[in-house]
């Protein structure tokens, strides 16, 4: 099957079935790249509860919108949708 080269595979579903590493192993699969749109694992500090990737699963491929932002700085989703072009 062949992918266009600027294509978006969107991996979605409930908290804990395996959404991570199954978009690790299609980016890896694909020489792709993470942009996650949590809407929690872009604050820097909210590790507990979000399952944020571990350094070693960012270290695959490269992740993006991750600890970007600090907790009490607002988001909209302009600014959002501009981080993650």
């Amino acid at each position: 099957m062949q992918i266009p080269e600027r294509a978006i595979l969107a991996v979605v579903g409930p908290t804990a079935v395996g959404k991570t590493e199954t978009a690790l192993r299609i980016a890896e699969a694909l020489n792709a790249e993470v942009i996650s749109v949590d809407s929690r694992l872009f604050y820097r500090g909210m590790d507990i509860g979000t399952a944020k990737p571990t350094l070693e699963e960012r270290a695959r491929v490269p992740h993006h919108l991750i600890d970007v932002a600090d907790p009490d700085e607002v988001w909209s989703l302009a600014v959002f949708q501009q981080a993650a072009q």
